[in-house]
């Protein structure tokens, strides 16, 4: 069960003394990671004797290099959230089936998750947001709250319609303790349990002198993410923007002349974004909450079908400074006059996210209870 994990890790997971916390974090995209890790590292420091577990399937690499507390990590395919067939498109039929798989013979589903937490010696299930950890730790009378921007009873119902699986994604959320909705989110005012908090984000610090000395450069730096999502741009076809250089992760393998790999300077990706001149991205949580948080201007690309982007979208053109572009400007590199105005109009102040403390706060009572 304890699948790449150490064994300090697993003594400490089961050390009797310490409360126990077990988060379940979806893999739909890195934004659940956002969401999630500054609240556990507000928790470790309020309480550094707290047990961690993360199931998850999110490489533990990247776990670790947002979470700043120790943890055992368990491998885990928690939740659907939809098949994606790229960063911007859903595989409706797949999911459809996945989804279909998943609920077949939902109770003894729910028995073998609650029986897996007790097990765990569980005190405590956050889950973001994956709904069986919820449905599981109810069942096994296990304090538990789910904490995202959506839920998957929303995104189910928007792609694959009303029907039995809807009605049985609807009662985890509703029977959990509470849901705490991060701002922006959507709205799930039919929740009874519903605690809506601040923004959450990581803020990152601006260490732009110190890149401009590595690099050996004075251009702008635009920082380009797809929110974690296996799927990458045909930047090699892009054309040269005089004065740019993109970041680009090191797996997409682009040659192009200007692109420089996030993996080869030596800092976080949320010190990158706070240094970079703009961000080019598709809409997502972490994404444009953290980059709001840093007072870094956003171009991304329009997706209108995912029913949380207009939420998103309108939360960012109050606090931040963003410009929407096409799929077809994205593909072709074709934005150089919107990346030109956004990055020579002025900047408002940056906002400044209070959800990871009020977050923790809220976790850090139920735990001493």
């Amino acid at each position: 069960m304890w699948s790449n994990c150490s064994r300090r890790q697993a003594e400490v997971a089961h050390h009797p003394l310490m409360p126990h916390l077990v988060v379940s974090i979806s893999g739909h995209g890195y934004g659940h990671v956002a969401q999630v890790a500054p609240v556990l590292n507000q928790l470790h420091r309020r309480m550094p004797q707290l047990r961690l577990t993360v199931r998850s399937s999110v490489p533990p690499s990247y776990l670790r290099s947002r979470i700043q507390a120790p943890f055992a990590y368990l491998q885990s395919e928690g939740d659907i959230g939809m098949v994606m067939s790229s960063a911007l498109d859903i595989d409706i039929e797949h999911s459809r089936a996945a989804y279909r798989s998943f609920h077949q013979d939902w109770e003894a589903r729910t028995v073998a998750e609650a029986r897996l937490l007790h097990g765990l010696g569980a005190d405590m299930v956050l889950s973001n947001v994956g709904y069986l950890p919820l449905a599981g730790a109810k069942l096994a009378g296990i304090p538990n709250a789910a904490l995202c921007s959506l839920n998957w009873f929303d995104i189910y119902h928007h792609y694959c319609g009303d029907d039995h699986i809807a009605a049985q994604i609807h009662e985890c959320y509703a029977g959990a303790d509470a849901f705490l909705r991060a701002t922006p989110g959507m709205a799930m005012a039919y929740l009874p349990n519903l605690v809506v908090i601040p923004p959450v984000a990581t803020v990152g610090l601006n260490r732009r002198a110190e890149l401009d000395r590595q690099l050996g450069i004075s251009k702008k730096l635009v920082l380009v993410s797809m929110g974690g999502i296996q799927s990458r741009l045909p930047i090699e076809h892009w054309p040269h923007i005089d004065g740019v250089r993109w970041l680009v992760q090191e797996n997409w393998q682009v040659e192009h002349p200007d692109a420089i790999t996030i993996e080869s300077l030596p800092m976080s990706f949320s010190d990158l974004l706070a240094s970079s001149d703009a961000l080019l991205c598709k809409p997502g949580y972490g994404s444009f909450v953290e980059a709001a948080a840093s007072g870094t201007p956003v171009l991304y690309v329009s997706r209108a079908d995912w029913p949380e982007s207009p939420v998103l979208a309108e939360w960012l053109r109050q606090h931040g400074l963003c410009r929407e572009i096409s799929r077809v400007s994205l593909y072709r590199g074709d934005f150089a006059g919107a990346l030109s105005e956004i990055c020579n109009t002025p900047h408002p102040e940056p906002m400044i996210p209070d959800g990871a403390r009020l977050a923790a706060g809220w976790i850090t009572e139920r735990l001493k209870k």
